[in-house]
């Protein structure tokens, strides 16, 4: 296998072995020279896409990158024997050097060299390295090459090949080769006449020449160029200059007195060591690497900031970054933690970190200034040119960090902050990178590397659960690893359950006086007053996400301001936005262990009295909005259930919210299960049941079966202990309603029949109604129709009186069922159509849907196919509407029934099988076995028999195993005339249709 030597500085050439290597099209001539320009780094797709076509990338850009680098792998395989040089690292590739040269590095090797004996004083042959690296420049770096994102980087290659020659000039003057010198560093003036470095360096070569009127002059016109192109006067170190020479002062004969003014001084490297068992952040580190990358000395100064909430690993990512990219800031890296969060010290002021900083880049006591702004100033001057890695640790604010920020866009500024650093002026450009917790796998590989790969492995699910439980934060993992390598009999499993225990967690992660408690304690402690009073009362709720209404009935304060506020802790790094939140807007929560420090702040600095009155107005808000969300939804008045006091929200609000009401239930869906749970444990059953039962018809529509189930049942449960009567009544109701939903009609009927007795205890008319009409439906899916229609009817009277046109309208459409499989189907359309027009005027979209699809069927009982069309069509585009899956699926099911039975097979096939994917999201069994029914009746139409009888079989046992007599029945009918051919004729849809029904 072959070295490859790569140049840059100059025209793009490769090398293997001493022979040139071809290489390949413009484009892959790009991305090579892209992934040459970031050695052993990442190189994201995107940015090699935006170099190959700046203009615009074409649809398959992504594609052709990839081509393209196949292409250079099989180039350096073919020429080199290499197969491992460019790798693929999400989320780009990385070209690996191990062995191999490339010309830049080799530069700053020799410059670095140079440093080095320069500082021992082997000045002699720091000059000679220095005249090695600048042979490597063999032109204009990347010479050739357009794309916008290489010219920048060769920008900043050619400015180091500027700033060798400045180091290469002061080592001559010390050598005192100041003659032969001036006439070099006259060219590099003209070229570059705002550049400060060489015109001292040209006027110490010229006054030690002699010629001390013409370097008066060159400071002269210095200065005029400055104040009229750049409205500023010249540097420290021109003036310092200008100074000596007019004083003709001895120090500037001496060979060793640097042309900067400053004396020489070690190069700052002040970084803190690299994290042990550092682990994962693959895409922060890329984003910071883009960073160098965009870098650009003509622009103004970027700043990148890493925040995140406390023990997230901000300092760790910073110096892990830090310290790979070190090499790249040769003249030095300053590390300052300002201690913005900080419990023993006050924060570090912008003076005294200047006053630290001046001194580490060689500044002598005597030179260092007092006010502020004068200490900046020198600090802007002397990093002026260079290229530093400042690195500013723990920081308050921007304001914190503004004087420490140096004028040239060659440095790089890294902030680590728990707040949001932004510069609200807008004069540099903050690039912010949110640190989150880790992914699971990266949780398991820090767990594994500090606690033991093997230990882990052993119990993967305790392991698993030990990740969620440190809610996958840093420094709770390192933590939790920590006490089981001091605990080496304990197994993971032990750990886990210490943790289990809410109340211990934060104990158990916070050891002596530190840890995770700690770290949160001084995010809590520079929250204004009623922000932290704020934060308090959240942690009070158990709901896994919540909107910004909800911190106005906690404070008791208005929208506005609760807005305001939870937005401050969003900022603090206490609260974070859920992603794509709708319905209610924006949608905030809870990392679990901030939610406990939140929940110990509320029990240790709120008051009982203040902790249930918060809870009451929060439940009191999501009651007001669920009613009102259900009133949407049925498209009428609705009764008040409960007595929970409700707390109301302005109007324009109420109206944004529930401008869709379904949208709004979907977005506090996990919200209000959890709302009505935790009122359910502790006892509130007056808030449990009525946003239980409002919550229901979401459910329903949306086949939300288990959150109905599990909400109506524990709120079944406090109204009874509660001695709530009408709450365990209407819960009984409620869970009867579901079952009849899930075809389970004798677990209907246990449900049904106490409620109907605790509803006439309690004299609710309305309550024993609705319980009857679903009763009505239980006796006509057992085939008892009499009972069926005397439930119903019984129903009716009372809701007719009463006036609920909704109610009226689900009786209504249950009775015209009963009278078309009585063999009365002219007596079910008139009592479908007045359901169709009740509910329609009524304004119910939910309700409309209903009865026009019960007309649909009850005029395909009446042979009236063709007109069951337009019905079933309309049923369908209302469900559609609502986002109800069942009430398409139903309106599917009929209208493909009557598309068979007026003869289009195809089209009815097609209907069906939609009906039936619908059917078995939502896991209708009853539904399954009519689509089966209908699909088989499509077969027999068709001739094919085999498929016919496969189609009811199926249908059979569904309906046998859910106990419907009727439609058992039915199917057995058309299995027996299949099994005997119809007596030799073709089937009929008319003999189908008959089969179908049964006498009165």
């Amino acid at each position: 296998m072959g070295q490859i030597l790569f140049r840059v500085l100059g025209t793009l050439e490769v090398e293997s072995d001493g022979r040139r290597v071809p290489l390949g099209g413009a484009r892959q001539r790009t991305i090579l020279s892209m992934l040459l320009l970031s050695p052993d780094r990442i190189v994201s797709v995107e940015s090699l896409v935006e170099a190959v076509w700046p203009a615009g990338a074409p649809a398959t850009a992504r594609n052709q990158v990839a081509i393209c680098v196949a292409g250079l792998r099989k180039l350096f395989r073919v020429s080199a024997g290499i197969t491992d040089l460019i790798r693929t690292e999400p989320p780009g590739y990385l070209l690996a050097l191990r062995g191999h040269e490339l010309d830049t590095v080799a530069a700053e090797r020799l410059a670095e060299a140079a440093r080095d004996a320069a500082r021992a004083g082997r000045t002699d042959e720091a000059n000679a390295l220095v005249e090695r690296a600048l042979e490597l420049w063999r032109g204009p770096v990347l010479d050739g090459m357009t794309a916008h994102r290489i010219k920048v980087a060769a920008g900043r290659l050619d400015e180091r090949r500027l700033e060798l020659l400045e180091e290469r000039a002061e080592l001559q003057l010390q050598l005192g080769r100041h003659r032969t010198l001036a006439g070099e560093l006259a060219a590099l003036v003209q070229e570059h006449p705002l550049r400060e470095q060489p015109r001292v360096q040209l006027m110490l070569a010229q006054y030690r020449s002699g010629r001390r009127a013409e370097a008066l002059e060159l400071f002269r016109e210095g200065r005029r160029l400055m104040v009229e192109e750049l409205g500023i006067e010249p540097g420290p170190a021109l003036q310092t200059l200008q100074t000596l020479i007019l004083q003709d002062s001895p120090e500037l004969s001496r060979p060793d007195h640097r042309a900067g003014g400053i004396p020489s001084a070690p190069l700052p490297a002040q970084l803190l060591a690299d994290v042990a068992a550092f682990t994962g952040r693959t895409a922060e580190l890329a984003r910071l690497d883009r960073i160098l990358e965009e870098d650009d000395a003509t622009r103004p100064l970027t700043v990148a900031a890493i925040t995140g909430v406390a023990g997230v690993g901000k300092t760790a990512l910073a110096m892990h970054w830090a310290n790979r990219v070190a090499v790249r800031f040769p003249d030095g890296q300053l590390f300052a933690d300002l201690r913005g969060y900080d419990e023993q010290h006050d924060p570090l002021g912008p003076s005294g970190a200047l006053d630290r900083f001046l001194r580490a880049l060689g500044v002598p006591d005597s030179r260092l200034p007092q006010d502020l702004d004068a200490q900046a100033a020198l600090y802007r001057s002397v990093l002026s040119g260079k290229r530093v890695l400042i690195v500013l640790d723990n920081v308050r604010s921007f304001a914190q960090v503004r004087p420490l920020l140096p004028g040239s866009g060659r440095c790089c500024v890294l902030v680590t902050s728990r707040d949001a650093v932004d510069d609200v002026t807008g004069d540099f450009a903050v690039q912010r990178v949110s640190l989150p917790t880790l992914s699971a796998e990266e949780a398991a590989v820090l767990l594994s590397r500090m606690a033991g790969a093997q230990r882990m492995a052993a119990e993967p699910e305790a392991a698993e659960r030990l990740g969620i439980l440190c809610d996958r934060l840093p420094l709770a993992l390192r933590i939790a690893a920590a006490r089981l390598v001091a605990k080496p009999h304990w197994s993971v499993r032990s750990l886990v359950d210490r943790l289990e225990d809410q109340r211990r967690r934060l104990d158990e992660l916070s050891p002596g006086c530190g840890g995770v408690r700690a770290g949160f304690a001084l995010s809590y402690r520079y929250l204004s007053p009623q922000t932290a009073q704020l934060y308090r009362r959240l942690g009070l709720l158990t709901t896994p996400d919540f909107a910004s209404w909800v911190g106005a009935g906690l404070l008791e304060t208005d929208l506005r301001q609760a807005e305001s506020l939870t937005e401050q802790l969003v900022d603090a790094q206490l609260l974070e936005v859920v992603p794509g939140g709708s319905g209610s807007g924006t949608r905030y929560r809870f990392q679990d262990l901030l939610r406990l420090y939140a929940w110990e702040r509320a029990q240790e600095e709120e008051t009982a009295s203040d902790r249930i009155g918060a809870l009451r107005r929060a439940y009191g808000g999501w009651l007001a909005l669920a009613e009102a969300a259900h009133r949407r939804l049925i498209g009428g008045p609705a009764p008040r259930l409960g007595s929970a006091p409700r707390t109301e929200l302005p109007g324009d609000l109420v109206s944004e919210l529930l401008k869709d009401p379904m949208a709004w239930f979907e977005s506090e869906r996990s919200a209000i299960v959890e709302v009505i749970s935790h009122a359910a444990r502790e006892g509130r059953a007056d808030v449990a049941w009525p946003l239980a039962m409002y919550a229901s018809a979401f459910f329903e529509t949306r086949n939300c079966l288990e959150d109905w189930g599990a909400t109506a049942g524990l709120a079944m449960a406090a109204a009874r202990s509660a001695g709530d009567l009408l709450g365990e009544a209407t819960m009984l109701r409620s869970l009867g309603s579901l079952a009849i939903y899930q075809r389970r009609y004798a677990e209907a009927e246990e449900r049904l029949v106490p409620a109907l007795r605790l509803f006439e205890r309690v004299g609710d008319e309305m309550g024993h109604a609705q319980a009857l009409r679903q009763l009505g439906l239980c006796a006509r899916f057992r085939g008892n129709l009499e009972q069926a229609g005397d439930y119903c009817r019984r129903a009716l009277a009372v809701l007719r009186e009463k006036g609920s046109v909704r109610d009226t309208v689900h009786v209504l459409g249950v009775l015209a069922q009963v009278e078309a499989e009585r063999g009365n189907p002219q007596r079910a359309i008139e009592l479908s159509s007045e359901a169709v027009v009740l509910s329609r005027d009524s304004g119910s979209r939910r309700a409309e849907a209903q009865s026009t699809f019960r007309l649909a069927e009850a005029l395909l009982r009446a042979d009236e196919s063709r007109q069951a069309i337009v019905p079933g069509w309309r049923a369908l585009a209302l469900s559609r509407s609502d986002g109800d899956l069942v009430g398409q699926t139903h309106a599917l099911r009929a209208l493909g029934e009557a598309q068979w039975r007026c003869g289009k097979l195809t089209e009815a096939e097609q209907t069906l099988r939609e009906a039936a994917e619908l059917a078995e999201q939502t896991a209708d069994r009853f539904l399954l076995g009519r689509l089966e029914t209908d699909l088989a009746c499509v077969a027999a139409l068709r001739g094919e028999v085999v498929a016919s009888v496969d189609y009811l079989e199926l249908a059979r046992a569904r309906f046998d195993a859910l106990g419907s007599r009727t439609w058992r029945a039915r199917t057995e009918r058309l299995l027996g005339a299949l099994r005997g051919g119809f007596g030799g004729a073709a089937v009929t849809a008319e003999q189908l249709t008959g089969l179908l029904r049964i006498p009165a």
